[in-house]
């Protein structure tokens, strides 16, 4: 039987997906995402921002390399993966990352000059964060 592995994450992309493909042609694309967590501190409002490593295979690699791009919001579900390794002067490394199965992307909208619609759009986006900081300061 297996243990449970298995995670949810929401954030932004903080960089360019990097796409390759392996020897034997699979292609695979990793990406960093910053999540924010906030909480209540004597001064008022705190952020906890954590950054997480994310790889992706297949055709979800491929549409990663395609869609993802720097500030994209995305949600992820896949499982923790550790890695180890020895370095050239004989310590011990390991790394924890994210292997995705499902990757969502938040929708983006237009940024042409004068699109109104863009604007509407990112004042209610804005809005309805402000709502839900509000909300997470009143449940303390």
């Amino acid at each position: 039987m297996n243990n449970l592995n298995s995670i949810l994450i929401e954030g932004n992309m903080v960089r360019e997906p990097q796409y390759r493909t392996t020897p034997k042609g699979t292609p695979v694309c990793t990406f960093s995402l910053a999540s924010n967590r906030y909480f209540k501190q004597d001064a008022g409002l705190e952020k906890e921002v954590s950054f997480f490593d994310i790889e992706t295979w297949s055709k979800l690699a491929e549409t990663c390399g395609n869609q993802g791009k720097k500030g994209r919001g995305v949600r992820v579900v896949g499982r923790l993966k550790q890695n180890r390794w020895t370095g050239d002067d004989g310590k011990t490394h390991s790394r924890i990352m994210i292997v995705a199965e499902h990757v969502e992307f938040r929708p983006e909208f237009a940024r042409e000059a004068g699109d109104d619609g863009f604007a509407a759009a990112q004042s209610l986006h804005d809005e309805a964060r402000a709502a839900e900081r509000e909300e997470m300061q009143a449940a303390f």
